[in-house]
């Protein structure tokens, strides 16, 4: 009786363990990118996956960590190089550039008109969406160290973290889609 127990036990523990590393319904989305084009279709297959139930997580790194800042937000005891980063680099997701045709500025200006006018929501439209709808944001420590942003900087978002890349791997390794933008 007492080996039968421990084989239920066993098959037990190998249920529990398959059970946890079988994919859920998750869509992971690691950004990388500052384009304008690039981050509205993540946010557009964010909400879209949303609203068809799944879980979905969206994590930035490096110029991606650019369209999460909020410009309203000022910090002291930055050094010389991060406030040049800050500088060079776009200050929230109104500013970011088309990765084709920008022409100096004006592609972005004509895009976002063409979106009003056929009423598609902007970009931050778009992410304040996808915090309503349970988007959780993950955002790369390493990366805003690296650019010398600060957490005070980010934007307000119901469902953010600050972590490293291993959230990442950790969150794709279970999803069913896992998208690189």
């Amino acid at each position: 009786m007492e080996k039968l127990q421990q084989e239920l036990n066993k098959l037990h523990e190998d249920v529990v363990a398959f059970s946890a590393n079988q994919q859920k319904d998750q869509v992971s989305m690691l950004i990388m990118s500052d384009n304008l084009d690039k981050v509205l279709a993540a946010f557009l297959v964010a909400t879209s996956a949303a609203a068809m139930g799944s879980k979905v997580v969206m994590f930035f790194t490096f110029w991606g960590t650019s369209c999460l800042r909020n410009p309203k937000a000022k910090v002291k005891g930055k050094s010389f190089i991060e406030k040049m980063f800050g500088f060079m680099l776009p200050n929230g997701s109104k500013k970011l550039k088309l990765s084709q045709m920008e022409m100096g500025g004006i592609g972005s200006t004509l895009i976002k008109g063409i979106m009003k006018k056929k009423k598609i929501p902007s970009l931050p439209e778009l992410i304040e969406m996808a915090g309503e709808m349970g988007v959780k944001i993950y955002v790369c420590e390493m990366s805003m160290d690296l650019m010398g942003f600060k957490q005070e900087e980010i934007i307000p978002y119901p469902n953010i973290d600050f972590c490293g890349a291993t959230k990442y791997l950790e969150e794709a390794a279970i999803g069913k889609v896992s998208l690189f933008i």
